[in-house]
């Protein structure tokens, strides 16, 4: 979660109300944030340098906020304030909107007739640093560029050059140099070092010229010094370069959202026009509103509570989703504004109601049933289980940090497998039973993927016991209240799984569909997982009969 430092009195000045620590502290709670620390510049320079180093900083008390790492929109003050006033009801969210450019054209937005002091200024230029870490992964996805507009003409050319062929003074240099003397010149400066391999090793480098040939910046490595801004800057260009563009669209929208409060007509940003070498013409921002709607019901059963529709419509406000009953039913219209990038599904606007609703106000109770579909290792699921990773519908976790968070699993059989494995000197025979979730890949799913009901049993002895699984069947059909019989009912039929023993597996049907296994367990199997003895087990999928 990335932190956020803010002075607590501009904070609380910026609130237009004062708080106890202990207020503050809860404030933030009951929005869904943390006050990680309370401290001082002096403090902090005196933990990491020691005490004379610390001499002469500033006593002015800090408060360091955790922020959820999606939440663009409060990595500043300014969006940080905007948040809590709406959440507070002492402010509705504000309406951006653009008007249209008469000079700028590029990848890019204005910020006209803006106004800054220092503490302004200080933080428009640490949400850049914060975006860049956050959604722009360290400049690799986006690079964002600001300029005194006044200081440059448009229209601007973004394009790229070898790097011997690129001269330019850039930011806080005294003198020109070439892109390839600047890459040596910040091979050991702190900071712009960590971006270098993103073009280094490249035959061409991103460039981006004014009307007069003036540089405003190498992408995604340095801005230009002739373009740079100040306190007295009244007009800001702002340029995106990515590789990635949702993410340059959402990086644009959340600097311009954050700071057009300080522009002489307030939440209203200059568009600026893109023109691609193919001839298609783009308007930036966009700054995209977009309607989602969802039921009271839907709300009320995931989050635990029992609300009329008008109450959530007024708890989704307060998060900064404008909403209202739509007249029909209990449906709620939901109102995403530019700054909610976060807002991707409906199960994100259910987690700002809970918030709003206040965690701490909603009643304690037991699921009913165990949900929760573990992440295990890729050969858990196959090769333990004599699979092919190609025909499982798994869903793999991306940049996995150890073997064992590979995957989502796909059976039941693995976990408890490996639960025999570690009490396999239990006295026997070991009988486990789960019933729980799974994941599958699932195309018509809007997230790609679906959750899975499923009973999975072993039974573990000298003797396989594969009529005490196939008993277990049978009093679970019983108790589901499903009979034998082909067509209504359910049946088995001799079937060959890699995962058994071959002649001794079975497929079950339930009134016509597959929806499992049962059968003694292939030796290799057994091995695989540490075991000496035979066992057998059944595996089926029960959201039929939920």
């Amino acid at each position: 979660m990335p932190t956020v430092s803010v002075k607590r009195d501009l904070l609380f000045e910026a609130l237009g109300q004062k708080y106890t620590d202990e207020e503050f502290d809860e404030l933030c709670f009951e929005f869904g944030l943390e006050l990680d620390e309370i401290t001082s510049e002096k403090e902090i320079l005196s933990r990491e340098q020691g005490d004379e180093k610390a001499e002469g900083a500033s006593d002015v008390v800090l408060y360091k906020i955790d922020v959820p790492a999606n939440r663009y929109d409060l990595l500043c003050l300014e969006g940080l304030v905007r948040g809590l006033q709406v959440f507070k009801e002492k402010l509705e969210a504000p309406r951006y909107k653009r008007t249209a450019s008469v000079r700028p054209h590029a990848v890019a937005a204005v910020l006209r007739n803006i106004t800054f002091n220092q503490e302004r200024y200080e933080s428009f230029i640490e949400l850049q640093e914060k975006l860049h870490q956050n959604i722009c992964r360290k400049r690799t996805l986006v690079a964002i560029g600001t300029h005194d507009l006044d200081t440059i003409s448009g229209p601007f050319t973004y394009t790229a050059k070898p790097p011997g062929d690129i001269r330019f003074k850039p930011l806080n240099q005294s003198k020109e140099y070439t892109a390839t003397e600047l890459m040596s010149l910040y091979k050991t400066d702190s900071h712009l070092r960590h971006y270098l391999h993103i073009i280094e090793n490249e035959p061409l480098y991103p460039i981006i010229y004014d009307s007069n040939g003036i540089v405003l910046s190498m992408p995604p490595i340095i801005n230009g010094d002739h373009s740079k801004i100040s306190l007295n800057t009244k007009n800001i260009f702002i340029e995106c370069t990515a590789t990635d563009l949702t993410k340059a669209k959402i990086t644009l929208d959340m600097v311009v959202t954050m700071f057009s409060e300080y522009c002489e007509e307030p939440f209203t940003v200059e568009e600026a026009e893109v023109v691609y070498p193919d001839g298609r013409l783009c308007v930036y921002p966009e700054l995209a509103y977009r309607t989602e709607t969802l039921s009271g019901d839907f709300i009320n059963k995931r989050v635990g509570i029992n609300e009329s529709a008008e109450r959530i419509a007024q708890l989704l406000t307060r998060m900064c989703l404008k909403s209202e009953v739509s007249g029909e039913g209990d449906q709620i219209q939901v109102e995403i504004p530019p700054t909610r990038a976060d807002v991707i599904h409906a199960c994100d606007i259910m987690e700002d109601a809970a918030i709003a609703y206040g965690f701490n106000n909603i009643v304690r109770s037991t699921p009913r049933m165990y949900t929760i579909a573990n992440q295990c290792s890729q050969e858990d699921i196959t090769d333990k289980l004599r699979k092919n990773i190609a025909e499982i519908r798994a869903v793999h976790i991306s940049n996995p940090k150890t073997a064992e968070f590979q995957v989502v699993r796909t059976s039941l059989l693995s976990g408890l497998l490996k639960t025999i494995a570690a009490n396999r000197k239990m006295p026997l025979p070991l009988k486990l039973f789960e019933i729980s979730d799974v994941v599958l890949k699932d195309e018509t799913k809007d997230v790609g993927a679906r959750n899975n009901r499923r009973l999975c049993a072993v039974y573990y002895n000298k003797s396989p016991g594969f009529e005490v699984i196939h008993g277990l069947l049978d009093r679970v059909m019983q108790l589901l209240d499903v009979k034998p019989g082909r067509n209504q009912g359910y049946h088995i039929q001799a079937a060959e799984d890699s995962t058994f023993f071959p002649g001794r597996c079975a497929e079950i049907f339930s009134h016509g569909k597959s929806i499992g296994h049962l059968g003694v367990l292939h030796p290799d199997v057994i091995s695989r997982f540490e075991l000496t003895m035979p066992c057998s087990a059944i595996d089926i999928d029960i959201e039929p009969f939920l």
